[in-house]
């Protein structure tokens, strides 16, 4: 017997969340993006849980969630990856936003907004880009060098058929990605009280 694929987690149009938000009967809404992702545009309301600190601590989380839960990213694939991570911790309403948090921003729906930061995709796009055109142009010297940007077209190929980015989780516990609220006890501390992160 082949083993199960996994769920494919529930998509949740930008619309049907917002009049969700405005009927009284809004889930919790969790932004899995980096704290300074969030701090650039986030939900009113939504609680800022970065996927890599989601994934490490997803017990401790699921006692703090209500059942009726959304996931919102940059674009719907780290939520995809969290909406997996906590369908094993038993939570049985889990949505993913689909287009995440841009379909949010062309549906026209409300956004606070922060200081602009670049996203973790443009980041990863930068680092990578220039990694392989470094080692292309050291290449001329010193030929082995050649192989760095092949290393990182591998890992490019590997992080598209995995969905997963190890670049981006390395780039997202930089300092710049990273702020003040992004430790566990203070996440735990919002969700019990009810009160959602930054509001810029």
């Amino acid at each position: 017997m082949p083993p199960a694929r996994p769920a494919t987690p529930a998509p949740l149009d930008a619309t049907t969340l917002r009049e969700l938000l405005d009927t009284g009967r809004a889930p919790r809404v969790l932004d899995v993006r980096t704290p300074a992702e969030f701090e650039t545009s986030h939900i009113p309301g939504s609680y800022n849980v970065p996927l890599d600190l989601l994934r490490e601590h997803r017990t401790e989380l699921r006692c703090h969630l209500d059942e009726d839960v959304v996931l919102v990213c940059r674009s719907g694939a780290r939520a995809a990856q969290a909406e997996q991570t906590l369908a094993g911790t038993g939570l049985p309403n889990l949505k993913v936003l689909t287009g995440g948090i841009l379909a949010w921003q062309a549906a026209g729906a409300p956004v606070n907004r922060g200081r602009p930061r670049w996203d973790l995709e443009r980041q990863v796009r930068l680092v990578a880009g220039t990694i392989v055109l470094v080692s292309i142009l050291t290449s001329v010297v010193l030929p082995g060098a050649k192989w760095l940007a092949g290393l990182i077209g591998a890992g490019l190929a590997l992080a598209s058929i995995t969905n997963t980015c190890l670049l981006g989780t390395l780039l997202g516990r930089l300092p710049y990605n990273r702020g003040a609220s992004c430790d566990l006890d203070t996440i735990v501390g919002q969700l019990r009280d009810g009160t959602a992160g930054p509001r810029s």
